[in-house]
């Protein structure tokens, strides 16, 4: 089933091997690169079905660090075309993640220390639902107004035009990992008392109101993605009920499949993290609510991704750290399950089957 075809919409995948977003922290004002084409390029080369890019900030205060891939302006798309014509050559899908980085933007890159930016350092005005800090002694996000939110609506939506003018296929709302959105759905961190605060009707409405707009302007033969972190493994948090409950609503909105993780909203978790720890969730998920999902989180083997298509837990295998490792996956995982898959012309020689 790994190599099986998946279709979503108008748009076919060879097989069920999905690149995972991964931060790069690798550029200038936005802007994609040479590093951007090579990294996601030579996925593509190595056999995965999908493509996706890093998180792409919607905005520049919506970055995780001044090194984030962007999407907020028209300037950003004649490098991101590229990168799609290439991937789409090696006939694999691009898709690409819209994200804001909410309380936790305005911050070093990991091998920096990942720490908040000082003032001297370039840091910028964070928002978040609320004005919690996301770690004790970090500087407190501005809570947004009514007309902030209605921007940063709009401000998916223009992304996503944009995305399309550069040749991706699918989008994907990252609405996990303590980000903006996750921040709205979590009330750890969400203490509003508006219509975007309080009962979970309210606290999923920022959601909602992005995925509304983008489908108002995405394709309706293109599919859409959203990210979540399926619980916040913490009691007072988000939970996998309302998980459950919140992937019933957005099949209803035209969602297309559900990619599964979790954590990464609260500081001092402890979380079981294990092969497949994730993988559960999107196995709930598509059994209770029938949600395509996708399952993420330490899988390491064309065994473990085998088997949680064979067992009905997933639609798609994201994988991240594995493909860092190897570029090249999809093609040694069909040598290991005797699967005679198409290699890239230039690479026959090396083909043992």
């Amino acid at each position: 089933m790994l190599f099986s075809p998946f279709h979503l919409r108008s748009i076919m995948l060879g097989n069920r091997l999905a690149v995972s977003p991964m931060c790069q922290y690798s550029s200038h004002d936005g802007f994609a690169n040479d590093w951007h084409l090579v990294h996601l390029g030579s996925r593509a080369v190595g056999g995965a079905g999908l493509v996706m890019t890093e998180a792409a900030a919607v905005s520049a205060e919506g970055r995780i660090t001044p090194h984030d891939l962007g999407i907020w302006k028209d300037e950003h798309i004649e490098f991101l075309s590229r990168i799609t014509s290439f991937i789409r050559a090696q006939k694999s899908v691009a898709a690409i993640q819209l994200a804001h980085a909410g309380r936790k933007a305005s911050h070093h890159r990991p091998w920096d220390g990942g720490h908040a930016l000082l003032a001297e350092e370039g840091a910028w005005q964070t928002y978040a639902p609320s004005p919690l800090a996301f770690k004790q002694g970090e500087p407190h996000p501005k809570a947004l107004s009514s007309t902030e939110i209605d921007n940063i609506i709009d401000q998916f939506r223009n992304a996503a035009a944009r995305a399309l003018e550069a040749g991706f296929s699918i989008v994907e709302i990252h609405a996990a990992h303590g980000y903006l959105i996750h921040e709205f759905l979590s009330p750890l961190s969400n203490q509003r008392q508006d219509l975007y605060g309080g009962s979970f009707d309210n606290r999923i409405r920022l959601l909602l109101n992005i995925t509304r707009a983008i489908r108002s302007i995405w394709p309706d033969s293109h599919p859409l993605f959203v990210r979540i972190s399926a619980t916040d493994w913490i009691e007072g948090g988000w939970t996998i009920d309302e998980s459950l409950e919140l992937a019933r609503i957005l099949k209803r909105e035209a969602v297309d499949l559900v990619d599964c993780s979790s954590g990464g909203n609260v500081t001092g978790v402890s979380i079981p993290a294990a092969p497949l720890y994730q993988a559960g969730f999107a196995d709930r998920i598509r059994k209770e609510t029938g949600m395509p999902t996708g399952a993420v989180g330490l899988i390491t083997t064309a065994a473990e991704a085998q088997y949680l298509l064979e067992t009905g837990a997933a639609d798609l295998i994201f994988l991240g750290r594995q493909f860092l490792r190897d570029p090249y996956f999809p093609l040694h995982a069909a040598e290991e399950l005797e699967q005679d898959i198409a290699w890239p012309e230039p690479y026959l020689r090396a083909k043992s089957r």
